[in-house]
Formats: structure tokens, C-alpha cells, sequence
């Protein structure tokens, strides 16, 4: 059974009243209207059909905001952005759900296995290392990764991969004192 509320005294209703058109005409709630139009259009604009989307529109938050002073490209379906640290460079790679090294990049770069050994830290997401032994590393944010070279790798479930990774271009192997391929020995 619903209970009944009583009725307010007139007085008070009005002051409820103009207690609630008050709050509507606040400039807090103006500027936060104005801050939602942009984005609804934002939104509703990558939805068309033929419009594409970026990762920072597709899972918004900072650690898909672009990366100020780096240099941005995509490649096999990957978001990479590179920027100079001394004398090595920082990278932050995007790798988008489904992604998987020998179907995506293999046709690009030209190489069996992926060669390139990847030091750094996963933010997020989950990634599955597979070496030409059979072994399958798998890897879930957050966590400090050390790929050794000749692999294939593929992104598990629908959240993409992020991953910031230290390397000195050709010589990060021995920059790092890495094994030059994979092996089950005592690390």
C-alpha cells in the first residue's frame, strides 16, 4: 500500500518552488550545458556512417588523450606515439581489440615473428605473447612487461591494449641487456 504524503502548507510550497528555479538558473548548471552540447555533437558526429574514431573518443580518459610534444602515426591498426627521452625514446602504443601481430602488422612490416624487443609498462588491457617454442605469456594491466624478440602477439577480450614502452630503437636488445630470443632459461 502506497503511503500518502501530506499536503504542504502554501507558503511552503512556494518556497520549494523558487528554491528549484533558482538552482535551474545557476551559472554552474549553464556551464556545464554548454560543456555537454560540444560533446553530444562530438559524439553523434563519430557515430556517422564513413566517420572513423579515434581511441580517446572510442574509451575516453587520459590514458587515451593524445600525448602532448610526441610524434603520432598509426600503423597496422596500432596508435603509436613517440617522443625523445634522452637518448631513448618513449612510446605509447594503442593496440585496438582484435588486434593480433601476424595478421595486422606482419603484412607491413614483412617479418615472420615480430623481431623488436618491448620494455615498459602495460596500462591496460590484457596482451598474449606467443613464442615459435609454444609458449604463450599472457600479460594484464597493470604490469611491467619485457618481450624478448621473435614473437607474435594478439590483444585479449573487447578493451583495447595500452602500453608505454622504453627502447633505443635497433639497439634496445643489447641497450638492456635482453636475451636476443626467447628461451626458458633462469632469468
Amino acid at each position: 500500500m502506497a503511503k500518502k504524503r501530506k499536503a504542504l502548507p502554501a507558503a511552503r510550497r512556494s518556497e520549494k518552488a523558487s528554491t528549484r528555479a533558482s538552482r535551474s538558473r545557476r551559472p554552474v548548471a549553464r556551464r556545464a550545458a554548454k560543456k555537454a552540447a560540444p560533446r553530444k555533437a562530438a559524439k553523434k558526429a563519430a557515430t556517422r556512417k564513413g566517420v572513423r574514431r579515434t581511441a580517446a573518443s572510442r574509451w575516453p580518459g587520459t590514458i587515451f588523450a593524445p600525448v602532448a610534444g610526441a610524434e603520432r602515426r598509426e600503423i597496422g591498426h596500432v596508435l603509436l606515439e613517440v617522443g625523445k627521452a634522452g637518448s631513448a625514446r618513449v612510446k605509447r602504443m594503442v593496440y585496438p581489440p582484435g588486434f593480433r601481430w601476424s595478421v595486422d602488422m606482419k603484412p607491413v612490416v614483412g617479418t615472420e615473428l615480430c623481431m623488436h624487443a618491448h620494455v615498459g609498462f602495460l596500462v591496460h588491457g590484457e596482451i598474449h605473447i606467443e613464442y615459435p617454442d609454444g609458449c604463450v605469456i599472457e600479460h594484464r594491466a597493470p604490469q611491467i612487461i619485457a618481450i624478448d624478440p621473435g614473437h607474435d602477439g594478439w590483444v585479449v577480450g573487447k578493451q583495447p591494449v595500452v602500453m608505454i614502452e622504453f627502447d633505443f630503437e635497433r639497439d634496445t636488445v643489447s641497450r638492456l641487456g635482453m636475451p636476443t630470443a626467447h628461451s626458458h632459461q633462469a632469468e
